[in-house]
């Protein structure tokens, strides 16, 4: 097929991710694959090098932006294009038109997020062939709405790379991350990866290292992520909130980490402490690594970890009880090995990037009236 992805990501995180993946493993099912990026896109330098005639670089504004959405009708027309896929809600109206514009080709929207769409999308969004929800939790979200009939919406859970996150572990040298990373490799570490926001919980997990610092003196903790507000306003509130409870010599910062599967190898416990998660990307990483995770219970969380079995459950925004869990996996070596194990067998049946490659192909197939 001849498929075009479209993203006017500006940073990357876990839609980005997804987009990056799905990119990689539709080339190697031999389809013909074309990216309309934003200027500047970060995704352009994480990919491997593709042909430059099938990157197109657009200013992909927002979704009123016309000269973008005109030259992508332009790309779908002169490249033949069959399927439109967009990835992003300010992208959708600019695919819709340049699928109008081509009456051939088929939109195909992906929902990574639990926010509701505006009933605005319905109308931009009234020729769009399939939407695909990224977990169980977006697909209801969506039918709650009614703004797309059900049967368009398909379900096409994330998928990992997890052949590369288990042969990682098996290769980890922690004495020479931590080396590397400035990290101290004689301590109990925990860790914690997302994007400095509000919706991600640091406060939350900040407060409860307050608590399991008390009951686990050799413990030693790991924030990895941006702020990538315009300010840095979240950021410099989550510097202060571990300042205020004099935490700053336990908890080290990173704004980013080039290879997070090293992280999650050298961690004893992954944490998540997000209000709301549709799906839980990092969670999944940290599973397929064999590390034992606690997460907050959110939409995302709970059709991935089976509280007890696989991972640590714990309500949202409730630091107390994340705290109790930490302390219960940093002092029960045997249960965070069985829990970690459980966890990497659990991915390795349901979350791998072919099952998800193979499943959106499908997408495109149905779209396409090809079965």
């Amino acid at each position: 097929m001849r498929i075009l992805q479209i993203s006017s990501a500006r940073a990357l995180g876990g839609g980005e991710t997804h987009f990056i993946e799905l990119v990689r493993g539709l080339r190697r099912r031999g389809h013909e694959v074309h990216l309309a990026l934003s200027n500047n896109s970060p995704i352009r330098a994480a990919l491997e090098p593709m042909p430059p005639e099938n990157i197109s670089m657009l200013p992909l504004r927002n979704a009123l932006d016309a000269a973008s959405a005109r030259q992508l009708a332009r790309i779908v027309r002169e490249q033949n294009i069959q399927v439109i896929h967009a990835h992003m809600a300010r992208d959708y109206p600019l695919a819709a038109f340049a699928a109008r514009m081509n009456r051939g080709a088929k939109l195909i929207i992906s929902r990574h997020v639990l926010f509701p769409l505006s009933r605005l999308h319905a109308v931009a969004l009234a020729n769009v062939a399939r939407v695909i929800a990224v977990s169980d939790a977006v697909s209801r979200k969506l039918r709650e709405q009614q703004l797309f009939p059900a049967e368009k919406i398909a379900v096409v859970r994330n998928g990992i790379d997890v052949e590369r996150f288990g042969q990682n572990r098996l290769a980890f040298d922690r004495e020479e991350f931590c080396q590397h990373m400035n990290i101290p490799a004689h301590r109990l570490l925990v860790g914690t990866v997302g994007e400095i926001t509000k919706l991600k919980g640091h406060e939350d997990f900040v407060s409860a290292l307050a608590l399991v610092t008390r009951a686990v003196p050799q413990a030693h903790f790991i924030i990895a992520g941006q702020d990538h507000s315009v300010k840095g306003e979240h950021d410099a509130s989550l510097k202060k909130r571990i300042e205020t409870l004099n935490l700053t010599d336990q908890v080290q910062r990173f704004g980013w980490i080039d290879n997070l599967a090293d992280l999650y190898c050298a961690i004893e416990v992954f944490v998540s402490a997000s209000h709301s998660e549709s799906f839980g990307l990092a969670i999944v990483e940290a599973m397929a690594s064999g590390t034992a995770v606690v997460a907050t219970a959110t939409d995302g969380a709970r059709e991935v970890i089976t509280d007890g079995v696989n991972g640590l459950l714990v309500p949202i925004g409730d630091s107390g009880a994340m705290a109790e869990a930490m302390i219960d996996l940093l002092g029960n070596s045997e249960r965070r090995t069985r829990l970690a194990s459980a966890a990497q067998q659990n991915v390795r049946e349901h979350f791998t990037l072919g099952r998800m490659i193979a499943e959106t192909e499908q997408v495109y197939r149905d779209a396409l009236g090809q079965g």
